[in-house]
């Protein structure tokens, strides 16, 4: 899906957890996104580093 941006204006990208896509502009409801993130490659990896940062927290929390 091709999104037209107004000239200045830089695209965002959504990640959507039921599918596993990656999407330029809100194209889905809140609850099933993830975003925005600046680049594409960066919402490719959304779920990745969400599920490092909360094991980093949990083990932080486990050494508390």
């Amino acid at each position: 899906m091709t999104t037209h941006h107004v000239p200045g204006d830089e695209p965002e990208f959504y990640y959507d957890v039921k599918t596993g896509e990656v999407l330029e502009g809100k194209t889905i409801g809140w609850q099933d996104r993830m975003g925005p993130y600046a680049t594409r490659d960066a919402a490719e990896h959304a779920l990745e580093r969400a599920r490092a940062r909360t094991r980093a927290w949990d083990k932080e929390d486990a050494e508390d």
